[in-house]
């Protein structure tokens, strides 16, 4: 026997097996080790081609799940492949004697993984037998495995577009949102949409800890951006809870339960992007008292944007790192 053959393939199977497992079954993991560093050089990649063409940027989803799927594929076969060549009477041709070419293994294995039949070639009796069973689950658990996973990441992709369509009917940044829920005196209609987009953004950075290749489907559709929708709601409470008189304000529980999900989608994507340098454009307080809403003064609104300028930083750099401008209205 080959023992560096062997050795090497069972090291493929485990690599394979635990970037597989840990992409698709670990929700809190995240993307296994090899799966994240393959997203992070292909969106790098195609970020920096879309600077001639900005849908370019829309393959990057799809590219990288497909390379993926292919790399899990590449791993199992190449693995089980320099398993069966470790020994030379590992398998037997069934139609003509003679040895075994490291093309007809590579045939012998895909078939095998992909329960495509009886073909040319059959292992030996005893350990090769076991281990062509092993290899045939091998393949069905990756197939399945990959359909869930496929089918769960393009269901979280329409669910992440849905959910800033949903913020973008409100406005495009936080002083529309504003200014669109004034009803001239109040804010009363507020509370019903922004528990739903609430509950959306729970569901969207839920599917982001269990898919992070999510971050890497791009849209060039402004509208149907969540990096965007998020940065501008996150100005719209801004605004609600800290730039208009408090008899004037939506329900404060409302408020902080929007406030703590943003927080916490905050909190999932971070590690997609650095903290800008960058202080991004300002609320603008004239927008909203030239459509009638109260405000607090300039200087009131100043100091409490210091206090939240790290945060909107954080927000920044998530949308730099996406390519995108800031959907604000004034520079500072």
């Amino acid at each position: 026997m080959n023992y560096l053959y062997f050795g090497l393939g069972v090291s493929l199977l485990i690599v394979a097996a635990i970037d597989l497992l840990w992409t698709t079954l670990w929700v809190e993991g995240g993307a296994g080790p090899l799966t994240a560093r393959l997203m992070r050089r292909t969106w790098k990649l195609l970020r920096r081609f879309g600077t001639y063409s900005p849908r370019i940027r829309t393959l990057a989803g799809p590219v990288i799940l497909a390379l993926g799927l292919g790399m899990w594929i590449a791993l199992l076969w190449g693995g089980w492949m320099f398993v069966f060549a470790s020994a030379e009477n590992a398998l037997r041709d069934t139609i003509d004697a003679g040895p075994i070419s490291w093309v007809e293994r590579f045939y012998f294995v895909g078939y095998s993984m992909f329960t495509m039949g009886n073909g040319d070639f059959a292992p030996r009796d005893g350990l090769w037998q076991i281990l062509t069973a092993l290899m045939t689950a091998s393949g069905m658990l990756l197939v399945t495995l990959s359909i869930t996973y496929v089918l769960s990441v393009l269901d979280a992709v329409t669910q992440k577009r849905t959910f800033a369509r949903n913020v973008s009917g409100l406005g495009l940044d936080g002083e529309s949102i504003v200014t669109t829920t004034w009803n001239g005196d109040e804010f009363d209609d507020v509370a019903l949409p922004l528990n739903s987009i609430t509950t959306a953004l729970n569901e969207l950075t839920s599917n982001h800890k269990a898919y992070p290749i999510l971050h890497y489907f791009y849209t060039d559709d402004r509208e149907a951006a969540a990096v965007l929708s998020v940065a501008s709601l996150d100005d719209a409470l801004t605004l609600w809870q800290r730039a208009t008189p408090e008899a004037k304000r939506p329900s404060d529980s409302v408020l902080e339960n929007a406030r703590s999900s943003v927080q916490s989608y905050l909190d999932t994507v971070s590690v997609f992007a650095t903290q800008s340098d960058e202080h991004p454009p300002l609320p603008d307080l004239a927008v909203l008292r030239k459509a009638g809403v109260p405000t607090v003064s300039d200087e009131e609104f100043d100091d409490v944007l210091e206090e939240l300028k790290e945060r909107r930083r954080t927000m920044h750099g998530l949308i730099q790192a996406d390519a995108r401008q800031w959907p604000g209205t004034r520079e500072e």
